[in-house]
């Protein structure tokens, strides 16, 4: 295998002069590593995708919408934000499925310095009535699933204005979607600071209620970075090692959004690079392996994302042999490790895409990790090396580095660490010392930089990618 190749390409894209040059920056507090040449926020980052113009950027069932109609969206929604005297510093919420109008009310709060805060579609009442009470935005976009079991709380939400999104009738006390987007709008004129927060996102922790994560627009748009370095890293190295050039003219990715757009894997990763490259964001209304062959031929789906039960349901669906999946270059799975057996399966069953991984959290906006094609294959149990932004320690349970090689729980450090848990300044406090984030995976390094994930110190049980504490497991039992 290529990795001195690897460990070339990586210092040549990082260092002085580079694509991805790293620096260091006082960033909260603390020296930090970072990307020289990132955009400075995330709207700086959406307002760059207006030059893919008539492409086609989301597709839902029969709608299509292209990166000029989505842009128009979502200045007609920051428009209306603003009209509302929503502005930086204040939050706006989101509850519902993966439809388009979940990214384009992202992009519009992110570029308004409006931090968009990311609902669990699969909340209950009391569960949605806590977050509401702990992030108390002005506004709240639901649909209709998520308004229904809003109504059936005991909170009071008396100051926030909902806005019903496919709402098959009007509901009384609510505003209309289509009130937010009948008049054309411009974004406000706003100055985004680069560690204001961006989102927040909600994450299980072992006492319960969950925490709302800040990840800042700093972070956000670092992990976008280090998204597109995974990629150039390792195909440069492949490209040296082998004497095989990539393709000149790639085909425009189209990704297949499998998983909820309130975590990091979906909205993060996989709708941060496909916007970046200007691709094509399918979306589902619900998960089914049937459908995901489905729409992987009719729309020439070039990679998915997911949990990785969701690649072995695909390989091991009936329609698999006998749908095209041949436009499918890559076969990725994430949130819990990938068996090694599956990475093989995909690598032999899937005669064009390659199997990828990454290993992450919502603490760290997204990858700390990531591997694919040879080097995933040659070491399936690996989640790959750090991205370039973070440095990485094992440490014992007093703190202390373990000696290399061996196990011990693994402590981060970089751009893209959250701020801290909103309300929660105890909890931020035990997770993030100096800087370092506290993972609560045990994990161990090799002697070439790549990570093993081999334990968990925190007491959670993971759902298809979701973390769920104990305590919740035993209320229901």
């Amino acid at each position: 295998m290529h990795y001195a190749e690897l460990r070339r390409a990586r210092e040549e894209l990082t260092g002085p002069g580079g694509q991805f040059e790293i620096v260091e920056a006082q960033i909260l507090g603390q020296r930090m590593r970072t990307f020289r040449n990132a955009p400075a926020n995330v709207r700086e980052f959406w307002l760059s995708t207006a030059a893919y113009g008539e492409r086609t950027y989301l597709v839902y069932e029969g709608e299509r919408i292209s990166y000029a109609q989505a842009h128009d969206q979502v200045r007609a929604i920051a428009a209306w934000l603003a009209a509302r005297g929503i502005g930086p510093g204040e939050r706006v919420g989101i509850a519902m499925r993966n439809y388009p109008e979940w990214l384009l009310i992202y992009w519009a709060c992110v570029s308004s310095g409006i931090a968009a805060v990311g609902m669990n579609a699969w909340w209950t009442a009391e569960e949605m009535d806590y977050a509401l009470a702990d992030a108390a935005p002005r506004a709240l976009f639901c649909d209709a699933e998520r308004l229904e079991r809003l109504r059936t709380g005991s909170g009071d939400h008396g100051g926030i204005e909902v806005v019903a999104v496919r709402l098959s009738a009007d509901a009384h006390g609510v505003t209309p979607w289509a009130d937010v987007i009948a008049h054309p709008g411009a974004l406000p004129s706003v100055e985004i600071d680069p560690d204001a927060d961006a989102c927040i996102f909600y994450t299980s922790g072992t006492t319960g209620f969950p925490k709302g994560a800040q990840l800042t627009h700093r972070g956000c748009v670092a992990n976008l970075m280090n998204l597109l370095y995974a990629g150039a890293s390792s195909a440069l190295a492949t490209e040296r090692a082998t004497g095989v050039a990539p393709p000149a003219d790639p085909p425009v990715p189209v990704a297949l959004l499998t998983t909820p757009l309130f975590h990091v894997t979906a909205n993060n990763c996989g709708a941060y690079a496909a916007t970046a490259l200007g691709g094509t964001l399918v979306l589902m209304y619900r998960w089914d392996a049937g459908e995901a062959l489905r729409l992987i031929e009719a729309e020439r789906v070039t990679s998915m994302g997911g949990v990785p039960v969701m690649a072995r349901e695909v390989i091991s669906h009936p329609d698999f042999r006998t749908r095209d999946t041949s436009s499918l270059t890559a076969l990725s799975g994430g949130g819990a490790q990938v068996p090694p057996d599956l990475v093989h399966k995909i690598e032999e069953g899937v005669s064009t895409a390659r199997p990828s991984t990454g290993y992450g959290m919502t603490e760290t906006c997204g990858i700390i990790t990531s591997t694919g094609g040879d080097f995933f294959v040659d070491r399936p149990d690996s989640a790959g090396p750090a991205m370039p932004n973070f440095e990485v320690r094992c440490v014992d349970d007093d703190g202390h580095d373990v000696p290399p090689g061996e196990a011990g729980e693994l402590w981060v450090r970089g751009s893209s660490v959250i701020k801290g848990y909103i309300n929660r300044p105890d909890d931020t406090a035990k997770a993030i010392t100096q800087g370092w984030l506290h993972t609560g995976d045990v994990a161990r390094i090799d002697a070439d930089g790549f990570l093993y994930i081999v334990d968990r110190k925190k007491d959670l049980v993971i759902r298809g990618g979701e973390n769920v504490s104990c305590s919740e497991v035993e209320a229901c039992v």
